[in-house]
Formats: C-alpha cells, sequence, structure tokens
C-alpha cells in the first residue's frame, strides 16, 4: 500500500500556497488557500460538537461550485465519508441513495432540496445549504446548536488561523473516503466505496505526470460527483496550488470554448463528446470539401493545411495548455487519426468509478494511437487470454486503486473482484509488448454476429457518428441482424431546410455510405429513427440496457 496520504497533500498545498486563489466559480471572486482552511477548520468544529465522528456519512447533491468543493474538503479531512450525488437524479432517486448510504447530513442546493421529501430521508439530522451555508432544516438539536453557536466557537478558538494550525485527520489509507453513486451499464446504481489509498494514488500519479505549478489557471466542467472529474479538475490541481474556475451551470460546448478563451488553462480535461462535436462541427465540414480532399493529397501543402487547423483548434482551447486528456468513454477513431496526424497535444487515458478513476495513462507526446496508455505505477493490470497481445480478452486489475467494494452489496463486490484480488472490468481489450492497452469493447456489449465474428458495436457507431445529419447513434442485434438507433442532427436538417419526410431517404443513403465503409459481417440492415437523445450515464456514455432486448 502507498505511504503518501491524500490528507497529507492537502495539507501541505495550504500551507505552501497559502495566499494564492484556490476555488472561484466562474467570473466571481474565489477562495484562497487560506480561507479554505478556515472554513475546513470551521466545519470540523461542527462535525464534532454535533456528534459526527469519522466514519459517518455526509451527503453531498448540488451543482458543481467551489462551495461543494469545500464541503468535499472538510468532510475528508476530518476522517468522515463523503457521498456525492448527482444533481441530475430525479427527487425519488436522491431520496433512495441518501437513505441507502446511511447519511446523517446533508448538504444541498436549495432548489434541490425543496424538491426532496425531508419526511423520508429519516436519518438526516441536518440539512444545510450549499449556497449560502445556512441550515436549512434539522430534526436533532444538538446539531441545531451545533450550527447556532460555530461562527463564536470558531472565533474563539481560531481568531486567525495560521499555517501551524493545518494539521488534519491521520485517518488510516485503508479507511473508506468515498461512497460513489454509479449507474454503469447496469441498470440501476451501486455505491462503490472508495477508500483513501485510491485516491492518494491518483493524486501521485497525476502529480509525477501531468505538468502543473503553483497558480496554474484549470478549468472545471466536468460533473464534480463524478471521480473523473473530481479526482483530475479538482483534487489533483488542489494538491498542486492550482486555481480552479468552475463552471456552475451543466455547461455547452459554447460556453467551455468561451472560459477556455479566457482563462487559458494550462490542462484540460474532457469525455469524448465535447471533442467529438468540435470535429464534427468545425473540422470535418473543411476536410471534406472536395478542393480540400485534393490539398490534402499533396505533400507539403497538406503540412501546411494541418499546421492552421491545429493552431485554430489550439487557440479555441485557450492555447496555453500543456495537453487535452480525454477520458470517460471510447473516442470516435477517425478524430482520433486526424488529431494524431496533425500534431495535436491530446491523450487518451482509461478508468472506471472503482478505481477512483485511473488505470492507464500516457503523456500526449508518447501515447500510441488507438491505445488508452499504460498501467499506472500503482496497479497490476493483464489481459484474461491465453495470449494477451494476440487474443482479446477481459482486462483485470489489482492494486492500491482499486475499490472496497459496494456498499451494503456483497454479491455485485464478488461478482466484480475475485478470491484472488483481481477486479474484472468488463472491458475487453489487449496490451502489447510496451505495456499499451487497446480497448475493444465493453465484453457485455459485443454482439456475436452470424458468422460467429466478434462484433464491437462502437466501430460502427463511430462511423455512423461521422455522417452529416447524425447527432448520435447505437447498434443493436434484432432478429439477428444488426441494426442501427439514429437520433438525427434536427438541428442541422433544420438549417439545411430538409423536410420530415424526406428524412427517411437520407436516413437510408447515410446507412448505405456506411456499409461501404465497414467489413460486411458488420454491415448494419436497417436504421430506425430515435425521436429523442438517448439517455446517458455521468460519464455521456449511452445507457445501452435500456434500448436492447433480453
Amino acid at each position: 500500500m502507498i505511504k503518501e496520504r491524500l490528507i497529507g497533500y492537502i495539507e501541505q498545498s495550504i500551507k505552501q500556497n497559502w495566499d494564492i486563489e484556490a476555488l472561484s466559480n466562474y467570473r466571481e471572486k474565489g477562495y484562497t488557500y487560506k480561507e479554505i482552511a478556515g472554513m475546513i477548520l470551521k466545519y470540523h468544529i461542527f462535525f464534532k460538537e454535533a456528534g459526527f465522528v469519522p466514519g459517518d456519512k455526509i451527503a453531498l447533491v448540488g451543482r458543481n461550485s467551489a462551495n461543494w468543493c469545500v464541503v468535499y474538503l472538510a468532510t475528508v479531512t476530518y476522517g468522515a465519508v463523503i457521498v456525492p450525488i448527482l444533481p441530475d437524479f430525479k427527487p425519488e432517486d436522491l431520496v433512495n441513495l441518501i437513505n441507502h448510504s446511511d447519511s446523517k447530513l446533508l448538504f444541498a442546493d436549495d432548489k434541490i432540496y425543496e424538491t426532496i421529501d425531508s419526511s423520508k430521508i429519516l436519518a438526516i439530522t441536518g440539512v444545510i445549504s450549499l449556497e449560502e451555508f445556512s441550515m436549512l432544516s434539522s430534526t436533532n438539536d444538538k446539531v441545531k446548536k451545533a450550527y447556532q453557536e460555530l461562527n463564536g466557537k470558531f472565533m474563539n478558538i481560531y481568531p486567525e488561523v495560521r499555517k501551524e494550525d493545518i494539521k488534519f485527520s491521520d485517518i488510516s489509507n485503508e479507511e473508506l473516503a468515498v461512497i460513489s453513486y454509479t449507474g454503469g451499464t447496469t441498470g440501476f446504481s451501486k455505491g462503490v466505496m472508495i477508500p483513501h489509498r485510491s485516491l492518494a494514488a491518483n493524486v501521485r500519479f497525476a502529480q509525477t505526470h501531468m505538468p502543473l505549478k503553483p497558480g496554474d489557471p484549470l478549468v472545471s466542467f466536468l460533473p464534480l460527483a463524478h471521480t473523473y472529474g473530481c479526482a483530475f479538475e479538482f483534487l489533483f490541481p488542489f494538491t498542486f496550488g492550482c486555481h480552479i474556475t468552475i463552471l456552475s451551470k451543466t455547461p455547452s460546448p459554447q460556453i467551455i470554448l468561451q472560459a477556455f478563451k479566457e482563462i487559458k488553462p494550462r490542462l484540460i480535461l474532457s469525455v469524448p463528446l465535447v471533442i467529438e462535436k468540435i470535429f464534427k462541427k468545425q473540422v470535418l465540414p473543411v476536410i471534406r470539401k472536395s478542393h480540400m480532399r485534393v490539398i490534402l493529397a499533396i505533400p507539403g501543402l497538406n503540412k501546411i493545411i494541418h499546421n492552421k487547423i491545429k493552431s485554430k483548434l489550439t487557440e479555441s482551447f485557450g492555447g496555453r495548455f500543456h495537453e487535452l486528456v480525454i477520458g470517460g468513454a471510447a473516442f470516435n477513431p477517425e478524430a482520433e487519426r486526424f488529431f494524431r496526424k496533425i500534431g495535436f497535444r491530446f491523450t487518451v487515458g482509461y478508468g472506471m468509478t472503482e478505481c477512483g478513476p485511473l488505470i492507464s495513462y500516457t503523456s500526449w507526446d508518447t501515447t500510441k494511437l488507438g491505445a488508452s496508455g499504460k498501467a499506472v505505477d500503482t496497479l497490476e493490470v493483464t489481459i484474461d487470454s491465453d495470449d494477451p497481445k494476440k487474443n482479446i480478452g477481459e482486462i483485470i486489475l489489482r492494486g492500491d486503486n482499486v475499490m472496497l467494494g459496494y456498499y451494503k452489496n456483497e454479491k455485485a463486490t464478488k461478482e466484480i473482484i475475485d478470491d484472488e484480488g483481481w477486479m474484472h472490468t468488463g472491458d475487453l481489450g489487449l496490451i502489447d509488448k510496451e505495456g499499451n492497452i487497446f480497448i475493444k469493447g465493453r465484453s457485455k456489449v459485443m454482439i456475436l454476429g452470424p458468422s460467429g465474428k466478434n462484433i464491437f458495436p462502437e466501430e460502427i457507431e463511430a462511423v455512423i457518428n461521422n455522417m452529416e445529419y447524425v447527432a448520435e447513434s447505437l447498434v443493436i442485434m434484432e432478429d439477428n441482424r444488426l441494426v442501427g438507433l439514429v437520433y438525427p442532427d434536427y438541428e442541422a436538417l433544420k438549417k439545411d431546410n430538409i423536410p420530415d419526410d424526406q428524412l427517411s431517404a437520407l436516413l437510408e443513403k447515410i446507412r448505405k455510405s456506411v456499409n461501404d465503409r465497414v467489413p460486411d459481417y458488420m454491415a448494419v440492415s436497417k436504421f430506425r429513427i430515435q425521436s429523442e437523445e438517448f439517455a446517458k450515464t455521468p460519464k455521456r456514455s449511452i445507457r445501452r440496457f435500456l434500448y436492447t432486448k433480453d
């Protein structure tokens, strides 16, 4: 087990970056590391006076914000367990998750709390506003009194917060730090129990391999309640003394790019969806023009065009980033090949909530095309096949990053972690002789075709999604034939004045074009129009189980 501790990283960063601005909401004044230290110490007093002890669960439900981050830090540094819940869940689901986690205290956005039936969360002794840090309700006199007297007690104990006051919990690395609820692709939420060692392992690796320095600006727009955004847009940069600007509302690609231009972040984290939209809307229309295809086929001239596109893309992301890291879902192969060809500074990583989340990564200038990096130094990763370099098998792993299990779900835990400690990811892949991991798909998604060949629907979907007038797609097997569910790009159709009665014929033309680009055994027999956007996970992956037949 690693010796480094997340709490130690937090303490060290606060002391070393005392007067630097640490966290701020977009276009708002933020908190310095010193101010955050004071807020952490203040909440530690409250937790203790209210009777909360290390190991108690504290639920956190709200949009991304600096205050959200402060609550997270105050909870884990006290030794309590933070339960971050995505605000997108329906009210009844929020109630179920809060109850399932056995949380005793709730921090929530005011509007979200208004939707919750408080009579159904009986274990919650107090609810505190994430916006004003006021107490919204309390059913416990001790908790209520502790909060009412908090400001006075804090001023008495800490008339001036000093660096020497920064000594938080010495809780063991093996103890539980986070319960992260994720629906994944199984149809129901599981509480992933992430220990302190997993968070520390993620931070340590990032500090060693991702170049940042104190004061460097970052933009946080991924869901902080999900481990990817939390680890790499918040915890890791916080431990490095960076200034993190948080886009508090669910941002569109336009808002994200505007923030990049203003803040000029030094490191960018993203899910593929954002990058693929930029590729499809800004790059493909240019490189697919007939005259541009001719130019791109001429040596020398193509390099000039590539450099211009790279320069424009780099500027659209603020122009000062060391690297753009893509993770959370499969990246479109055509987009990846083009970005690699022009020398764009991006890399693709691989992770799971169950690993807090990082499994593999390499920098943009060392990564291989189609790979998702190499295993991090705190994990042992292999392929469950007789020849991991040639024969596709399930990716399995063990080490410090791996979760403790699923909260109150021993059956599900045993299904994913075997008796030898190997965690079975459900992902299929290969590992080359240099250790690069190539993900081929999910074992539950793979389709056995009529010819006996394995079909990975993501490969077909990547081709479909790059077609004009297609927003997204899903390939399933029906009656032993491949069928494509297609959600059209209604905005593009409207812009080009294409009427509804021409949509079916247009999609049929697209289907034939797709089949020209894939092997015969992967040919799609028909398209079916999806009238609404597909339901997604927090990582923006389609919830496939909702659209496939058992």
